[in-house]
């Protein structure tokens, strides 16, 4: 008994010091790899768990154009004060445009100035006001009425923080805008937006809408939060307008890019794929107009004739109008100003061209158990090579037949341990054929963001993406967003969450934005030696112009890792910035009322004696040495 529990004790000691042992990882920096793709690291976003109306889209008015059901129309609900009496009811034939032919009507039997009757909107889980703030609405309107006060209210204490009137109510439709301005309030989204009458009338309602500030001050804009977030990841693109929003459920509730354009009265809106309207108030060009904002590329997405429940178009003269409709949108993003289409974004504002470099054709066409991708790829890629022969036409299947893709699409939702085991998965994949386009991938642990084990299991995917970005030459995390309310989640695990109000990022979005940041332009090659190898994983490359080489180092386990670094081929000058994300747990986390728990944080590190450092356990960290 004496003698096995010896051994016992021996081999814990054995384990003990394996896990403490010294590993040795050299770089030769005179000797790169391969280059590091320029685009590689970039956005995907969808309309999903709110992303859009709801989230990014700075519209605070939820349902401003009255979608309605058996249970009436949703977040309108009458708020009359004292003895005053109205009702609301749906008008179906009768709104301002085409496209929104069907109006809130409001008849208001008993108001005075002293007991107005009111209608209230609750806006998305409350409307965000902060302090010594202008907010910009509009509605259109006609009635008797004359007037209607339009306030925003604070939820618990009834109080109006802040209140205009609006006039010239008649009998034609017409749209009248207004300012709100808040004075001294406590920052916070228990709020909402009140249109009150102080006598009888009626009054019917369409694109009742109100919008804070927003990023560069856009008309119809984004979330000022919201854009700084994605602005600190480093994008290079964004792979636009979405996924599984880019197809629809059926042919008739895709993205049509056309129906999206122009004023909001011309939008009719339509229903996502994640069971809700999209109002399509970000349409093709506020895209467009977003990857301007943060100066980067559009990679624009193409509906290629199939949708998520199954239906397809055959190829053929059935699919050939679907085909022109993508050479419009093409041209519509990238044509001169004498073009068609072009003429269009120059008549809606932007007479300059958008960058535009790459195209892709459908969305996860491998799920279309109808195999008939072979047959419309081809249709599609040999208009736009023919057209556009420069760009880069990415596929979402593999194909055989017809043109080449330059790059395929390939997606990848995973847990921890099933990436800790992938990162070798594109180092034998042949360089014959065509690019990769990690389109979309996600550990998926935590909810609704990720937590630091996903952190971990995604940093160590990327450091295979880095190591093999001769292949890889574009990735993108999904989904994007989440709203963290009660009903705003469809898809947990994701990378940024907010509310109204608020937002964060999720420690795997801290890791996306440390691998993006701190990115070389060549891959070195390296030897990693000695130590124990578990969840240990390494990238490095070197930007030569900077002077500077990136060393990224993934430990996902609880053990520390003592490491040296040597560099051979350049001399390591100075100390080293090390940039550490970690924690205590896996299951740690940021959220909406502690956003910061897990955050990068740098320190230094010397370097005159050599390159001697412990890998904390559970951390991703990035060691930038000055190297010529």
């Amino acid at each position: 008994m004496l003698t096995r529990l010896s051994a016992i004790a021996t081999a814990a000691v054995l384990t003990a010091s394996l896990a403490h042992a010294q590993a040795t990882l050299t770089i030769q920096a005179d000797k790169p790899a391969h280059p590091v793709s320029p685009m590689l690291y970039g956005l995907m976003t969808e309309e999903i768990n709110y992303s859009y109306d709801g989230g990014l889209y700075a519209e605070m008015v939820r349902n401003r154009t009255f979608h309605h059901d058996w249970s009436g129309m949703q977040h309108w609900i009458v708020d009359n004060a004292g003895d005053s009496a109205a009702t609301i009811k749906m008008v179906a034939g009768d709104g301002p445009s085409e496209a929104l032919l069907d109006s809130m009507r409001v008849d208001i039997t008993t108001a005075t100035d002293a007991a107005p009757a009111g209608v209230r909107n609750d806006g998305w889980w409350g409307m965000a006001l902060k302090p010594d703030t202008t907010y910009e609405g509009s509605f259109y309107a006609r009635g008797d009425l004359g007037s209607v006060t339009v306030s925003l209210v604070n939820n618990t204490t009834g109080r109006v923080v802040a209140t205009t009137t609006v006039d010239g109510i008649t009998g034609d439709w017409k749209q009248h805008t207004f300012s709100l301005k808040t004075a001294r309030i406590e920052a916070s989204a228990n709020n909402h937006l009140l249109l009150s009458f102080k006598k009888p009338g009626s009054v019917m309602f369409q694109l009742v809408s109100l919008f804070p500030p927003t990023y560069k001050n856009r008309a119809n804009g984004n979330r000022t939060d919201l854009m700084e977030m994605m602005a600190g990841m480093h994008p290079k693109f964004l792979r636009l307008p979405g996924g599984n929003y880019l197809e629809g459920d059926t042919v008739e509730e895709r993205f049509d890019w056309k129906a999206t354009l122009g004023p909001l009265a011309d939008r009719p809106g339509h229903r996502s794929p994640w069971n809700y309207p999209s109002t399509d108030g970000m349409g093709l060009l506020e895209f467009l107009e977003w990857t301007e904002d943060l100066n980067i590329e559009p990679v624009l997405a193409v509906y290629a004739g199939y949708s998520l429940k199954g239906t397809h178009i055959a190829a053929g003269a059935h699919m050939q109008p679907f085909v022109d409709d993508a050479l419009d949108e093409i041209e519509f993003t990238m044509g001169s100003a004498d073009t068609k289409w072009g003429a269009v974004r120059a008549k809606l504002g932007h007479p300059q061209p958008f960058p535009l470099h790459y195209v892709e054709i459908g969305n996860e066409d491998n799920l279309d158990h109808s195999g008939s991708y072979e047959e419309r790829w081809p249709q599609f890629a040999k208009a736009i090579h023919d057209k556009y022969p420069n760009l880069k036409l990415i596929a979402t299947a593999p194909v055989k037949r017809g043109l080449q893709p330059d790059l395929i699409d390939d997606h990848y939702y995973k847990r921890a341990e099933e990436f800790y085991t992938m990162t070798d998965h594109y180092d034998h994949v042949p360089r014959t054929g065509p690019k990769i386009f990690v389109g979309e991938w996600a550990t998926r642990e935590g909810s609704p963001t990720t937590d630091l084990g996903a952190a971990l299991a995604d940093a160590a995917w990327m450091t295979g993406m880095e190591r093999n970005s001769d292949l890889i030459e574009m990735s993108a995390y999904a989904p994007l967003f989440v709203n963290v309310n009660p009903g705003g989640m469809q898809w947990e695990s994701d990378l940024i969450g907010y509310d109204a109000a608020k937002s964060y990022g999720s420690p795997s979005y801290y890791a996306q934005s440390m691998f993006a940041q701190y990115l070389g332009t060549e891959v070195s090659q390296t030897q990693l030696t000695g130590g124990v190898h578990t969840r240990f994983f390494t990238s490095v490359t070197r930007d030569p112009a900077k002077g500077e080489i990136y060393v990224k180092l993934v430990n996902g386990s609880t053990d520390p890792q003592p490491l040296d670094v040597k560099v051979e081929g350049a001399a390591v000058t100075g100390p080293a910035a090390v940039i550490t994300l970690k924690g205590d747990a896996r299951t740690a986390t940021n959220s909406i009322d502690d956003p910061t728990r897990i955050v990068p944080q740098t320190s230094r590190l010397r370097t005159s004696a050599g390159i001697h450092h412990t890998v904390p356990p559970l951390s991703v960290q990035v060691l930038v040495l000055t190297a010529k």
